[in-house]
Parts: structure tokens; C-alpha cells; sequence
């Protein structure tokens, strides 16, 4: 029967193949392609009666983080621009920041969206959410007949 082994040029010797290897190397050379990750950092809290969602989003104005809900869904998005003024007084020997847009998106299906709160201070996003009152189901009991 046939043997499901990858050709390898350099190595023909099945004792020296590591699947191990070949799955990281092939994982960095995925995440090193991609110039810039769009998503940003979270930490999601369980306070008893809430959540406490807060995101990094450092360098950004109030005025561009949006927050929308829909269907159950709670997108957070962020969208920065290039300063071309800036651009234009100098030349960069390296450059880093990222600038476009960033969203990530959360399920709120247990929440009570109309008690949402956020806050953005010192380029952390806090967004409390309030858990929905548990529903208790009604009891009755039922007549033989």
C-alpha cells in the first residue's frame, strides 16, 4: 500500500523526517508573510454580576473606536490613518506601526445589551457587560387524568 510520506530533495532517509519540524517551520513561515496582525488584545473578566472586557488599543483617539452591536454580536473596530504630512517632511529607515483598520468581534447572547458601558482611558478600552437576570423556568404541576 502507499505510504503517505512528503518528498523531501535534501532528505530521502525516512529516520531523519520530523513531522514536528516541518509543521513549525511551515507555521513560521505563515505568521512571519503577514506584514501586521489586524486584531488586537483582549482580556475578558467574569466580575460575578459582569463581564469586563478590556482592550488594548493604544495610540488611538475616542473618536476612532467604534463599538456596534448587532444580532447578538458585539464588534469592537479601530481604524488608523497615515499622517502624510508627516511623510512627507522625512524618510524612514524602518518603520513598524501599522496603520489601517482593527476589529475584533465578541458574542453577547447572554448579555443585557441595553446596560453596556465602556470607558477608554490611557489606550485601554474597558467595556463592562452586564450578564443577563438568570430566568427561572416556571414550575406547575400537571393533573393525572
Amino acid at each position: 500500500m502507499f505510504e503517505l510520506i512528503p518528498f523531501d530533495r535534501h532528505t530521502r532517509n525516512l529516520a531523519s523526517f520530523d513531522p514536528f519540524r516541518m509543521l513549525d517551520e511551515m507555521d513560521r513561515r505563515f505568521m512571519t508573510s503577514a506584514p501586521a496582525v489586524s486584531a488586537f488584545r483582549t482580556d475578558v473578566m467574569d466580575t460575578g454580576d459582569a463581564f469586563k472586557l478590556e482592550a488594548e488599543l493604544p495610540g488611538f483617539k475616542k473618536e476612532d473606536i467604534k463599538i456596534d452591536i448587532e444580532n447578538d454580536c458585539l464588534t469592537i473596530s479601530a481604524e488608523r490613518s497615515a499622517d502624510t504630512k508627516e511623510e512627507q517632511k522625512g524618510s524612514y529607515v524602518k518603520r513598524e506601526r501599522f496603520y489601517g483598520s482593527f476589529s475584533r468581534s465578541f458574542d453577547v447572547s447572554g448579555i443585557n445589551v441595553d446596560a453596556i458601558e465602556a470607558a477608554y482611558t490611557d489606550g485601554v478600552l474597558t467595556v463592562t457587560l452586564p450578564k443577563k437576570a438568570a430566568e427561572v423556568p416556571a414550575s406547575r404541576r400537571l393533573e393525572i387524568k
